[in-house]
């Protein structure tokens, strides 16, 4: 956390020299983060799918851009009590939610009975949960007994001690509260004793890991007047050393503020509850458990919502309407408080699966009821969409440099048509890469091939600054990147992973 040089990231984002930022400050306007303000005069895209949730790649454009909200699966709730040791609570409080490329299993861990251990479970297809009987507390799934408040559980695939591959963070509700303990395992099954305390933190704080930083990061639980409940930050590229700040030590990070809208019913300003965070392609994915208020007759009304960010601190949330909303009908199964699992989000055919818990809640009390977990659910990509009507737009990216040699666009244009075309630094059209030349795309699909009539590839514009002109009529474009392989990998982060990939990126096996 000391001052050093300056650092470049992978996507021409050049971060100070002392970072974090240990005078960061906490605003209710919210501001841009800077990158947004004066980005990268050239943007090497060589790391995932890029993603139009901002204005980081637009150099022009006539397209308006739409977001997307989540929808709920309709096999949810998938995990409910049904074990007396879970009594009224089978939920992801952070926890962990992955899929294991080591097996080809999906993973769940959650908390069962209300704050009284860690369970564990396995799926083949993310929807029908198995409930192993285990050895370590016998004839149940308990794997950690310890009683707890957030927890959670990070399928580490580049740890290179297979003792260590899964890790485990709990806030402990015993002699140690007020910190983290960290635990690994080989197997997410049975776990050793603690390795390490941490630092102070309030309750409900999480763990995640920057890759494209090499650094584990610590949300560390604060309450600051005229803000409620926020974060502090702690980093390092050593999970156990990451853990070891000292009280004050921690610059504040971030927390809600005016623009999240404030329920109609209680008029409380809004807090930032919870913070999950993982790499999902080229840009470190949030997830924002926003507190709007506590009712008397009712459990918090708790709504995960979406937020970005290109340098892994500073945060973008252009659109605060939750991905995974409350119910307002009473005997939802989401009454009250929805919150996210660690992990974050896995990548399912075509979709981004999230799992979330909910609370059903009792009516006349701030009692939680029975607690489950479901599935929120959003296209590949789909969070944000640059869209054209019949007349028909353009979008230009500001200057691009790439290695590799293959185009792919996740785009919807089964009514219209979608084209490409290469720009050089003149304004020019780069032959024969022209729109003109171009084999229109009039599909749907989440990974399309751009193709032009006298090259099937852009290998001829690798290496050198250029930008892309995207042509489209009827049509929503979600995400372009360059790949080196006809096959179409991205080389982004596959957040939790999913069915087809055997690695933390989306590469070839």
């Amino acid at each position: 956390m000391a001052k050093g040089k300056e650092e470049r990231l992978y996507n021409g984002i050049v971060l100070p020299s002392e970072w974090p930022p240990l005078d960061n400050q906490l605003y209710r306007e919210p501001k841009k983060p800077s990158y947004l303000i004066s980005p990268p005069k050239v943007i090497p895209i060589d790391i995932g799918r890029q993603l139009f949730v901002d204005d980081f790649l637009i150099e022009q454009t006539d397209l308006k851009r739409t977001f997307h909200a989540g929808t709920y699966h309709p096999a949810g709730p998938v995990l409910k009590p049904d074990r007396p040791w879970e009594k009224e609570t089978a939920m992801v409080f952070s926890d962990g939610v992955w899929f294991d490329p080591s097996d080809q299993l999906f993973k769940i861990w959650y908390m069962g009975g209300y704050c009284e251990s860690t369970c564990y479970a396995y799926s083949e297809d993310g929807l029908k949960w198995e409930k192993p009987s285990l050895d370590v507390v016998k004839g149940t799934n308990i794997v950690h007994q310890v009683r707890r408040d957030s927890a959670t559980v990070w399928l580490d695939l580049e740890e290179q001690y297979p003792e260590a591959r899964f890790k485990l963070f709990i806030y402990p509700l015993n002699e140690d509260k007020g910190k983290f303990c960290v635990y690994f395992s080989p197997d997410g099954i049975h776990w050793s004793d603690c390795v390490v305390k941490s630092g102070p933190t309030g309750d409900r704080a999480t763990v995640f890991r920057n890759p494209f930083r090499k650094v584990w990061v610590y949300g560390i639980r604060e309450y600051i007047k005229g803000h409620g409940r926020c974060r502090r930050y702690w980093e390092d590229t050593d999970v156990i050393k990451a853990a070891g700040w000292k009280a004050g030590e921690p610059p504040l990070w971030v927390g809600s503020d005016d623009h999240d809208p404030q329920r109609e019913d209680l008029k409380t300003p809004t807090e930032l509850y919870n913070l999950d965070c993982v790499a999902y392609e080229s840009l470190m994915l949030g997830l924002f458990s926003i507190w709007r208020g506590q009712p008397k007759d009712r459990a918090k009304p708790n709504e995960v919502c979406l937020g970005f960010s290109r340098d892994g601190f500073y945060w973008d949330r252009p659109d605060r309407r939750p991905l995974a909303p409350v119910s307002e009908q009473y005997g939802d199964w989401n009454w009250a408080n929805i919150q996210s699992a660690g992990g974050c989000c896995l990548i399912v055919g075509g979709e981004l699966w999230f799992y979330v818990s909910g609370r059903a809640g009792v009516p006349g009390s701030s009692s939680s009821g029975v607690c489950v977990t479901s599935i929120a659910r959003l296209r590949r990509d789909g969070f944000a969409s640059m869209d054209a009507g019949e007349a028909g737009g353009t979008l230009t990216t500001r200057p691009l440099i790439f290695n590799g040699s293959r185009l792919f666009v996740n785009a919807s244009a089964k009514s219209g048509e979608f084209r490409v075309e290469a720009i050089d630094e003149r304004g020019e059209v780069i032959q024969p890469f022209s729109a003109v030349e171009c084999v229109p795309i009039c599909a749907d699909a989440t990974k399309a091939g751009v193709a032009w009539k006298k090259s099937d590839n852009a290998s001829a514009l690798s290496g050198r600054p250029i930008r892309l002109r995207f042509h489209l009529r009827s049509a929503r474009l979600y995400s372009f990147w360059m790949s080196t392989r006809a096959s179409g990998e991205s080389n982004g982060y596959v957040a939790a992973g999913g069915p087809g990939y055997g690695h933390m990126q989306d590469v070839a096996d």
